[in-house]
């Protein structure tokens, strides 16, 4: 009888897990997250705008690749003139490579000229669990409906090397912009590449 009864409830542990799962296509999990400037983010206060998401570890060298070319800064740049709402989320624990403290982080982000609307602090993973964040970078775009829309890779360069930027497609420029278009998103999930996200233990 025991074992029956831990199967069943592990059984029930997955559905509740699946249910919760973050999946192209539905309803994007709000989120409260306090931001590198002391401020309250959630989700829900952008609805009504596009909205992305960036995983990032500043040690990471895949991380460092996109901001060393100024790639990711011409991207937040670009986009958040278009009105989209561009978010870095920073998941890595105390201790691990990529943490960084509010004030580390300001100083980085103004050293590299980097744009985003925020900087998410989520030492504790909480966010990076709510989404499944697996990789620096791993991207996600939600629609102003609030649905995710894209979730992957940042684009088809999965090398370190900078110079692989040229010519690479840009999976999360393209989804914007067929989905601003009114046109079909025609790669909705790419594989994420880069270096594991740094959760605690």
């Amino acid at each position: 009888m025991k074992r029956a009864a831990m199967v069943l409830l592990g059984t029930a542990l997955l559905a509740v897990s699946s249910a919760h799962a973050v999946k192209v296509g539905t309803v994007a999990p709000n989120f409260t997250a306090k931001d590198s400037q002391g401020q309250t983010e959630t989700l829900a206060q952008y609805r009504g705008k596009f909205v992305v998401l960036e995983w990032t570890n500043r040690d990471c060298p895949y991380t460092k690749k996109q901001y060393d070319s100024g790639n990711m800064q011409r991207l937040q740049k670009q986009w958040g003139a278009k009105g989209v709402v561009w978010l870095s989320v920073l998941s890595s624990a105390p201790g691990q490579e990529g943490y960084s403290s509010a004030a580390d982080e300001n100083a980085y982000l103004h050293k590299v000229g980097a744009a985003p609307r925020a900087a998410l602090l989520d030492p504790a993973g909480a966010l990076g669990h709510m989404y499944e964040a697996k990789t620096t970078p791993h991207m996600y775009v939600i629609d102003p409906k609030g649905v995710l829309v894209y979730e992957g890779a940042i684009d088809s360069d999965r090398s370190t090397d900078p110079a692989g930027l040229k010519g690479s497609e840009n999976y999360v420029s393209e989804a914007l912009t067929e989905a601003m278009d009114g046109q079909p998103i025609a790669k909705t999930y790419t594989q994420p590449y880069g270096c594991a996200v740094k959760y605690g233990q």
